[in-house]
């Protein structure tokens, strides 16, 4: 069963399934569908568990919501600019330095001013 929200990719994650794959099965129904309620429910905080992987997946929710809403013309959830929802360090998709200049330069703007640098087909499903 594919997560229908962002919310639902949150709460997986939390319970130890695969934050990339439940991310991937969302953006397969959010594209298949899009609407804005897959989008404005909270999804609940990664980095309660206290590891750095829990802050970059919670930043990379809100990147998430906030692209998938611009791309789509749908209203972007206020959650997704909450406190908490950024870096304060920059991570870079890939650990090779030789990509670091791509990712920057392709990052879409939800993720770079996260402090998130991904190419720029980061959420597609082609």
């Amino acid at each position: 069963m594919r997560p229908k929200s962002l919310a639902e990719v949150a709460a997986r994650t939390a319970e130890g399934d695969s934050f990339d794959r439940c991310l991937a099965n969302f953006l397969d129904a959010f594209y298949a569908s899009p609407a804005a309620g897959a989008l404005e429910e909270v999804p609940r905080r990664l980095y309660a568990s206290g590891n750095e992987v829990g802050r970059i997946q919670d930043a990379y929710l809100a990147a998430t919501a906030e692209e998938l809403a611009r791309t789509f013309n749908l209203p972007s959830p206020e959650w997704a600019r909450a406190e908490g929802r950024q870096l304060h360090r920059p991570w870079f998709a890939s650990p090779l330095a030789s990509l670091r200049a791509v990712l920057l330069q392709e990052s879409p703007p939800a993720f770079r001013c996260r402090n998130l640098f991904v190419s720029g087909n980061a959420l597609s499903r082609a």
